[in-house]
């Protein structure tokens, strides 16, 4: 069986453990994890990075919140007269950035982490330069293409090498959005709850695509899709 989920910004791993349970989710299952696992809640997501490391059977995308860590990778560098120098406006503004969208949490635990084991924080920043921006997926007898935030400046034509980066984990769709007839798209990055109260903690499913960024980072619960049949998971 292949799952899905989204945006789980530091959520509780035990607890998403729990919900893996309750879907009975096994050695022959595999997950994709649609991006934006840090910031805003709990450590932050830093223990389920290490963790999702070492799980042969769980695929992670790159979100918008992994990229802004990314680009704040010179936080954790050696401290020096050199790299404090180095520290230019552009640096200082791509740090505001991300911890004014949520990073605070993450940055402190990354920071803790650094002291304790550099080459921790070294493997988890490698983890994520590694990561996939999309994947294209077969279940249930149904082709789905996997993003962190759907299809900015989509046009039916148009093949899925040739959307950016930003396209593909900035993109805040509308709710009349469409994108490709033979393909279905799954998503998160915005909150459902954005499209409206009634998809408050809920996950919206239209004819060509499907948003499963229930809003953890709102205080919501995440749910769990499994393509195979669309059913869904949750605590």
């Amino acid at each position: 069986m292949t799952y899905v989920i989204s945006d789980l910004h530091g959520y509780d791993l035990e607890r998403f453990k729990a919900l893996l349970k309750k879907a009975d989710f096994g050695e022959d299952d595999f997950l994709y994890i649609l991006g934006d696992v840090i910031d805003r809640n709990g450590d932050g997501g830093v223990e389920m990075l290490q963790w999702l490391m070492y799980q042969y059977n769980i695929q992670m995308l790159l979100g918008n919140h992994e990229a802004a860590l990314l680009s704040c990778a010179f936080l954790f560098d050696e401290v020096t007269e050199e790299s404090i120098a180095a520290m230019d406006t552009e640096k200082m503004q791509l740090f505001a950035e991300w911890t004014a969208n949520g990073g605070d949490i993450t940055v402190r635990e990354l920071g803790k982490l650094n002291k304790e084991n550099p080459a921790a924080v070294a493997d988890i920043l490698d983890f994520l330069r590694d990561l996939p921006l999309y994947e294209r997926v077969s279940a249930g007898g149904r082709e789905y293409l996997l993003t962190h935030a759907g299809l900015g400046n989509f046009a039916p034509d148009k093949v899925i090498e040739d959307y950016t980066a930003d396209d593909l984990i900035w993109h805040r769709p509308s709710i009349g959005e469409r994108y490709y007839e033979d393909v279905y798209t799954i998503f998160g990055h915005t909150p459902t709850l954005l499209f409206g109260e009634e998809y408050t903690g809920k996950i919206i499913k239209t004819d060509t695509w499907a948003c499963i960024d229930t809003g953890v980072g709102y205080d919501n619960e995440p749910i769990l899709l499994r393509l195979d049949d669309f059913k869904e998971f949750k605590l």
